[in-house]
């Protein structure tokens, strides 16, 4: 984070259990995992950001929402660790509620990040203004409910 002058950077397959925050190295790291080591997400942020950070909301080992304050509005970010291609639709039904229940919890006017690991493979199709043409493999189905799901937001 350091070399890149990040300021915030958020991790999926964090597996750790359970959910809260540590300080290691002058960073805070906000983490929301299950009962198992498996999946979970984080965001790790800088003694700057630290001093400005509100709340977060661990809404699973998938979806984690942190609000950070700022001038003249908040910063929202949301990091996320979708289930794989080969998951069944109920986990998939199950993580785009959780990602919309996150979605509910800011004011419009303020930003709003959705980034993370959204297992998608994106191809080399450009796709209005949602995915680009400097994809790598080929299309997945993870993408194109992805897709639907961005133009329904829209």
């Amino acid at each position: 984070m350091e070399r890149m002058k990040l300021n915030i950077l958020g991790l999926s397959e964090v597996r750790w259990k359970g959910a809260g925050k540590i300080t290691s190295g002058g960073h805070e790291i906000i983490y929301s995992g299950g009962t198992e080591s498996e999946k979970g997400v984080g965001i790790i942020v800088d003694q700057t950001v630290t001093k400005a950070i509100k709340g977060y909301w661990a809404l699973s080992d998938r979806v984690l929402l942190v609000k950070i304050a700022g001038k003249p509005v908040d910063l929202n970010i949301i990091q996320v660790y979708a289930p794989t291609a080969n998951s069944n639709d109920e986990d998939l039904d199950k993580f785009y509620n959780e990602l919309d229940t996150a979605k509910t919890q800011y004011k419009s006017q303020d930003p709003l990040i959705i980034m993370g690991d959204f297992n998608a493979k994106v191809g080399t199709e450009k796709v209005d203004d949602i995915v680009g043409k400097h994809g790598l493999g080929i299309r997945n189905r993870r993408v194109v409910r992805s897709e639907v799901r961005m133009v329904s937001d829209k």
